[in-house]
């Protein structure tokens, strides 16, 4: 976790999840180091995590949800991608009012960047996710996420969570 413009983290923590389909989220912090508030707010974020998992589709991705609108078509390498707005149908701090990234020949999300319908926290004034998916071990699952908050009268702290790595080539990854 970086406070501010701080190149150096205020804390470091690591966590092994496992994630049983359709709806099992587990964790368990396998270490931590620096400041204890970066580790609480890291089991507050897996708990939240774990928790939404247990909300099936209630936050996913669907018509249900949202609202699409087409913005552009783009290319991940030579992979052509639809870049969509996403428009949240009810203020839910699981929701992001954002934009996604689409694979054209898969319909597979990509990438969803954007900032919850409503805030998670009276203490988090802002907050930016970016989250990158591919396939590992046979599943479509998130390969990478970071955050940036806004922490009242705390300042902007960096979330970022480490890149696994995925059984597809290179070429397909999301860097």
């Amino acid at each position: 976790m970086l406070r501010g413009y701080n190149t150096q983290p205020t804390s470091e923590v690591m966590a092994q999840i496992n994630f049983v389909p359709p709806d099992t989220k587990t964790y368990k912090i396998i270490q931590a180091k620096g400041d204890s508030r970066g580790e609480r707010m890291v089991r507050e974020l897996l708990d939240r995590e774990t928790d939404s998992a247990k909300k099936v589709h209630s936050d996913e991705v669907s018509r249900t949800n949202y609202d699409f609108v087409f913005l552009r078509r783009e290319n991940f390498g030579v992979v052509p991608e639809y870049v969509l707005r996403i428009v949240p149908k009810r203020k839910d701090k699981y929701l992001l009012r954002g934009q996604i990234w689409v694979d054209a020949s898969t319909f597979r999300i990509r990438r969803i960047q954007g900032v919850p319908a409503k805030s998670p926290s009276f203490w988090i004034t802002t907050l930016h996710l970016t989250m990158q998916f591919a396939t590992l071990n046979g599943m479509w699952v998130p390969v990478s996420f970071d955050a940036i908050a806004t922490i009242r009268f705390l300042g902007e702290y960096t979330l970022a969570g480490l890149n696994i790595p995925s059984s597809e080539s290179p070429s397909t990854v999301p860097k």
